[in-house]
């Protein structure tokens, strides 16, 4: 049985709930509802949410937009559906919203160990240029600073 594959939209106020929840499902230092709810009203940062047709969220992005870079958040998708592709619809949202921004560059921090993620970010042009020794914790983790500096063909 095929299901409909998720919506993607812009995520509102009605979706924190539910977004507070995968967070809280994926990371040990989950996005409390406070932040959360700051980074939906911060002018700078743009979030989608993949909806399934039940109205449950399959997974949300955030993106910082500022000056001429952008900044990947956070990508979440359920564990239950994940290698799906449904990352990649995230990351064909993220290149068009910089692209319409006329953003050059965009920039993102990944665990060393999440290798599934760091293919994704190659697959779309992002460059390994700097680690951050043992940034994450829950387990301690190298972060790798990843960049794709030529989105609108310049380089930056």
């Amino acid at each position: 049985m095929n299901l409909a594959p998720p919506v993607l939209r812009t995520m509102t106020e009605a979706d924190l709930a539910a977004v507070a929840a995968l967070e809280r499902a994926c990371f040990p230092d989950a996005w409390s509802m406070g932040l959360l709810r700051d980074m939906l009203n911060n002018e700078y940062d743009e979030a989608w949410v993949l909806e399934c047709a039940d109205g449950t969220i399959a997974g949300y992005m955030n993106a910082r937009f500022f000056a001429d870079e952008g900044e990947l958040m956070r990508i979440v998708i359920r564990p239950d559906l994940r290698g799906l592709g449904y990352s990649r619809k995230f990351m064909e949202q993220l290149e068009k919203t910089a692209r319409e921004k006329g953003i050059g560059a965009l920039t993102l921090e990944v665990r060393r160990g999440n290798t599934p993620a760091i293919s994704l970010y190659k697959s779309w042009d992002f460059k390994e240029e700097a680690v951050r020794k043992r940034y994450y914790r829950d387990p301690t983790e190298d972060a790798i600073l990843m960049w794709n500096r030529q989105l609108l063909g310049i380089t930056t």
